[in-house]
This record gives structure tokens, sequence and C-alpha cells, in this order.
């Protein structure tokens, strides 16, 4: 695989398109990572074993409203690394055109260990929830890929879009309001508490994860994603207009090197 993708680095250097970003050329070895490595599986086979674990312990523990697991779909349950490596050889900045058009094929594969353990989840009499921000108008393809899956609650009631916010915490509350959540599962730190709402800084970020830090592997199960997300954003001060000459400035500016 390092062979070909060294294969499409050259080719991509030699055509008349302007060579690609270091934020590009990072997503494709990201997306290579993501599925070639083995490394990449071991980290989602622990973070759901470890859930499994979580699971049958607050199953012990009895209440009066139902149990829940609320889960993030990208990069938590289904992969899209296919359309993430695909824009960045392109040298291509996401779009919601190209991106709506991948998530309504409905054919993405799965994230390793994702579907067995909610599987597990709903045989313990525990509900699923699909809390997500893709839009409403992605709601067909996204039910049709928890499908393929035989995903358990994969229908309407239980497939959460965005609608105005990109927060997720009223979703989650409107959820607290039937079911008690015993798990979150989620790539992103906004799927699991609202402190990370509101684009915080990349400080306050970490600040809020050391004050959380408890909370992960306990309540809160979080997958690999170092193609994109809201630490991402962070770095960019979410600014989402910027050049690939503006973000390749920041990414040296920031990244860690050996002293001279």
């Amino acid at each position: 695989m390092i062979i070909t993708c060294t294969y499409f680095f050259s080719a991509f250097a030699q055509s008349d398109k302007p060579a690609a970003s270091i934020a590009n050329n990072g997503k494709v070895w990201t997306s290579v990572y993501q599925q070639r490595a083995a490394e990449y599986k071991a980290l989602c086979f622990q973070a759901y074993n470890i859930a499994k674990l979580r699971l049958d312990i607050a199953l012990k523990q009895h209440h009066n409203k139902p149990y829940a697991v609320v889960t993030d779909i990208d990069e938590t349950l289904l992969d899209n690394s296919p359309y993430d490596a695909q824009k960045a050889l392109n040298n291509q900045e996401f779009d919601s055109k190209t991106w709506k058009e991948w998530t309504a094929k409905g054919i993405a594969d799965t994230v390793p260990g994702a579907p067995s353990f909610f599987k597990y989840a709903a045989k313990k009499g525990v509900e699923v929830f699909y809390v997500t921000n893709r839009d409403e108008d992605e709601r067909p393809g996204t039910i049709k890929n928890l499908q393929l899956y035989n995903l358990p609650n994969a229908d309407n009631e239980h497939l959460l879009l965005r609608q105005k916010a990109s927060s997720k915490e009223s979703r989650r509350q409107d959820i607290l309001k039937t079911h008690r959540i015993i798990l979150l599962c989620g790539d992103n730190l906004a799927d699991f508490d609202a402190l990370y709402d509101d684009h915080p800084s990349e400080e306050n970020r970490e600040a809020t994860t050391k004050k959380l830090s408890k909370e992960f592997g306990n309540r809160y199960i979080i997958l690999p994603n170092a193609t994109y997300d809201d630490w991402e954003g962070a770095i960019f001060n979410y600014n989402y207009k910027l050049t690939a000459a503006q973000k390749d400035s920041v990414i040296k500016a920031k990244v860690k090197l050996m002293p001279q």
C-alpha cells in the first residue's frame, strides 16, 4: 500500500494540478492508516471491548427508565475513509455536495468492533440511538447504510439528525427524558459533553479533557479519527475559509520539531 501511495503522490506531483497541501497529503496518509493499519483496528476493538465491559456493569444496576447507548455515526460506526482519501488525492477540500453524494450511496463500511457491540447491546435490551450531524436530506442513505449491516434500531425514531444547531446536547437531553444513557460513543469530543460546544480553543479543549479524564473509558468511549473533526477546526481557529497555503503556514507554525 505504501508503494501505491508513493505512486499516487508522484503522479500527482507530475500533473498540471497545484501541489497537494500539507493538510491534504496528511489526509491521504491518515486514510491509509484507517484502512490498512492493524493498529487502527486494535484501537477500535479496544474501545468497543471496554464499551462491552462498561455496559455489562451498568446493566447490573436497576433503573426505572429503559437503558440506552448513544452513538455518533461517522468514524465511530461507519468508515468514510474512501471519500476522504479521494478528496485529498484530488487536492480538494470537503464540500457538502460530494459528501451527500457519498452518503446517499449507503455503502460505507463499518468501524471494526462497532456492529458486534451494538448488536450485543440490543440483545441485552439496550436501545441504540444514532445522534449525528448529518443533515435531514441524508436520512434515506443513512438508514440504508445502517440497515445494510442489520444494525439495531436503524429507524427514524432512533436516528437523530442535525436540525438547526450542530450541538448534540439538546438531542441527548431529549433521549434522557425517556431513557437512562449508560454509554456515549464517538470520535469527536463534542459527541460527549456540551463543554466542547461553541468552538473552544485548543487550550480549552485540552483543559476540559483533563477535567473529564475519568469519564473516558467509563461513560465516554472514544474512537480514533486523525483525518478530521473539531481538533482540526481548533488548530485553524475554526476559520474554514483559509486557503491551502494559509493552512500550511498554520501547521508549520504549530507542529513541534526537533531542536536545532
